[in-house]
This record gives C-alpha cells, sequence and structure tokens, in this order.
C-alpha cells in the first residue's frame, strides 16, 4: 500500500543531499572542533561554514548563530537565559496562550520560580492583537516571546508589527520568536522581523533531527544555557554534533535556494485541499486563518467524531496525518491552541492537522479527498453526537 505523508509540522525526511553532506563527519572527518589539529581544524571549518549558511537563510550575522540540540531547547534558553541574565531589571515576561509547549512550560516553571507571566488571549483565528502586547508591558517587563507561526493550526503572527510596538514603548525590552514553523518555509529576516532572539529547528526543513539554532542578536543579554566548556563563543557548552550542523547548514542552503518555488507549490496544494474538504464535508469548520496562513497548513475541525479515531482509519488507507502537534500526540487532552481559539472541548477533539510538503503531489491530495470523506461519515454514524446534532439542525 503507498503511504502519504502529511505530518511535515511534525518532521520531514532528510533529504538525500543532506544525508551525503553529513556522512564523511561519522567517518573520516571525525575530529573535535575544539582540537587545534588536522581533523580538528576541518572539523571546526565544517562548523563555521555550517553557520554562515544557517545565518543566510534568516538575514543574520554567523556570529549570531549558535547551535542547540533542538527548537525545544532554543525556546527554553531564550527564555531561561534572559530570565537568568535580567533578574535586577525586572521579572515580567508576555507570551501568548497559543505557544508551542517548549515556550508554555517554561514560562510556567519561571513562574514557579517568581517570576511573573502575562499569556496573552488571541482572537478566533489565533491572532495575537499587537494592542494587547503593548497594554501588558510593565515597567518589569523584561521580554516578549511569541510565536511566527502556529505549529497546529498554521497563523502567521504580526511579528514585525509587535517587535515595531515593543520597542517604541519600551526600547529595552528582548523579543523572541518561535520561528521554528516558518523558517525555510517563509521569507524569514531577523533585522526586518526586529527580533533579539529567534528559534529554529532542522528536522522541520529536510535536515537532521537533534540539532537546531538560536539567534542571538548582537548586545542582547543572555546567559549561558550549558556550562562545562568553550563551545559556541562560551554560550553553550558540549561537543559540537558536526554530522547534525552540517546537515542542518546543507538544508538551509537547499531550503533557501528552493523557497518561492516550493511555497508557490505548497499554496496551490493546500488551498486545493481546503476547498476539497469544505466543500464536500459538512458540519466542518477550518481553524486558523485563511490568508495569513503558512502554506502547507491545514487545520480542520470536524462536528460529533473524535480526532484520534479519524487518524487511526486514515492510517489504515496510508495516510498520515495529525490531530494537533506531533509533541503532544500521547496526550488525551484536546488542543490548547484550539480551546485558545475559542473551540468547545467536543468541536476541538475531532481536529486534523495535515502539513504538506516537498515530495506531496496533487495525486496525494486528491486521494486524501477520495477517502477522507467516507471515514468522517462512516465515524459520524457510528456517534450518538451526530444524530442529536442532525436533529438539532432541523429545529432550528
Amino acid at each position: 500500500m503507498k503511504r502519504i505523508y502529511m505530518d511535515h509540522a511534525g518532521t520531514t525526511p532528510v533529504r538525500p543531499e543532506v544525508v551525503e553532506a553529513m556522512l564523511p563527519y561519522f567517518t573520516e572527518n571525525f575530529g573535535n572542533a575544539s582540537t587545534i589539529y588536522s581533523y580538528g581544524r576541518e572539523a571546526k571549518k565544517a562548523l563555521e561554514d555550517s553557520r554562515e549558511k544557517v545565518a543566510q537563510l534568516i538575514g543574520a550575522d554567523a556570529k549570531e548563530i549558535y547551535f542547540t540540540s533542538g527548537g525545544t531547547e532554543a525556546d527554553n534558553w531564550a527564555l531561561r537565559g534572559v530570565a537568568a541574565a535580567n533578574i535586577k531589571r525586572g521579572n515580567h515576561i508576555i507570551t501568548s496562550a497559543i505557544e508551542h509547549h517548549a515556550v508554555l512550560h517554561t514560562c510556567e516553571d519561571l513562574e514557579r520560580q517568581g517570576f511573573k507571566i502575562t499569556f496573552l488571549p488571541v482572537d478566533e483565528y489565533g491572532l495575537v492583537d499587537v494592542k494587547h502586547v503593548v497594554d501588558a508591558i510593565t515597567d518589569k517587563t523584561i521580554m516578549v516571546s511569541i510565536m511566527h507561526a502556529n505549529n497546529e493550526i498554521g497563523t502567521i503572527e504580526p511579528i514585525k508589527a509587535i517587535g515595531e510596538a515593543i520597542k517604541q514603548k519600551k526600547p529595552d525590552i528582548i523579543f523572541h520568536t518561535d520561528a521554528v514553523q516558518t523558517v525555510g518555509k517563509i521569507p524569514v529576516d531577523v533585522n526586518d522581523l526586529g527580533v533579539d532572539l529567534l528559534s529554529m529547528s532542522s528536522h522541520k526543513i529536510y535536515g537532521p533531527k537533534g540539532i537546531g539554532a538560536l539567534y542571538i542578536r548582537k548586545g542582547t543579554k543572555i546567559s549561558p544555557f550549558m556550562t562545562g566548556g568553550a563551545q559556541e563563543s562560551k554560550r553553550r557548552a558540549g561537543t559540537e554534533n558536526i554530522p547534525g550542523i552540517v546537515g542542518f547548514g546543507k538544508a538551509a542552503e537547499l531550503a533557501k535556494t528552493e523557497l518561492k518555488e516550493q511555497y508557490d507549490k505548497l499554496i496551490l496544494l493546500r488551498d486545493k485541499l481546503i476547498k476539497g474538504i469544505m466543500d464536500n464535508i459538512p458540519y466542518t469548520r477550518l481553524n486558523g486563518h485563511p490568508a495569513l496562513r503558512l502554506p502547507h497548513n491545514v487545520n480542520v475541525s470536524f462536528e460529533f467524531i473524535e480526532g484520534e479515531s479519524m487518524l487511526l482509519n486514515l492510517d489504515m488507507k496510508g495516510i498520515c496525518a495529525s490531530s494537533g502537534s506531533a509533541c503532544t500526540s500521547g496526550s488525551l487532552d484536546p488542543s490548547h491552541v484550539l480551546l485558545a481559539i475559542g473551540l468547545p472541548h467536543e468541536i476541538a477533539h475531532g481536529s486534523l492537522r495535515l502539513t504538506l510538503g516537498r515530495d506531496n503531489t496533487e495525486q496525494d491530495v486528491d486521494y486524501v479527498l477520495e477517502v477522507l470523506p467516507g471515514i468522517v461519515n462512516k465515524l459520524r454514524e457510528m456517534s450518538p453526537l451526530f444524530a442529536e446534532g442532525k436533529e438539532q439542525a432541523k429545529n432550528v
């Protein structure tokens, strides 16, 4: 049976070109980049070349890129590092209710340590209101962290406008964005966005897992996250994962070259998928902003059914999808993002996220549109809620 992968927001396959670039650094070029003999110098050169490629993808200076184990570590470092380094200036951090758990749980942890956290609400599309950010700023605010685009519903936040408003109100606030879902998918330029810190991850852009980076604007006050070595300009200790870093660099280089071509292709597939679902399956709601959304993201809620059953049925037909964030797929709770945009629990439970990638074709979309209505219909026929809902609709 053919398998169709539509969970590219969860992870992506490593491209053959990336694997090819990485392989020598497992075997013949195995050196430790901190050593001064030839093996070490070769590793150091690969490290710095890759840093330059990642920097170019986001319009940064190579010296502002610090490699981490992934997006989660980058988010943790941004929040904890700024909190620790700026405690004398204040103890207030502003974020949104729909952030990835790498930000939300870290903020909750900081709250337990005595920091004051404001979790801003979002509108029905998942958009953060710039005015809400500005109104939340106090003389104790040291940091604002708002994601560039939401990993579940794909809504792209007005980061540039938020950055401008923050700097106008209180210029010393440090502004962080989690750009794990946007880097390599839409144009990202740190100077245009006006951010001081930006998190990114390799495995979302066809690179290896276990490697990411934190962009730190020159002059930003932030404490080291890991101590015990002088790596990454004494800011992130530990022997560098050179094969992973080389893979990330290659993936970043390819993403930059192909960005427009992939963006145009994915938007067409995304819009066809959304239209096909909305036109053919009643009692369906599109989650996220209809226009200000990632080019590869489709998130819908089907009334009267359970998301997990839908995923299992899709899997039996060879379609790999998710019902929310891949990082919380073991949880039975409805998505915090869908609840934040105002969906009731029972509708939030019936959500489906389909995220497209470079290998998906129009035939893949056609197959999903052929299979999905039957699955939704079958599950609804088994649901007592469906009969009640139809009856209520008749009586309205």
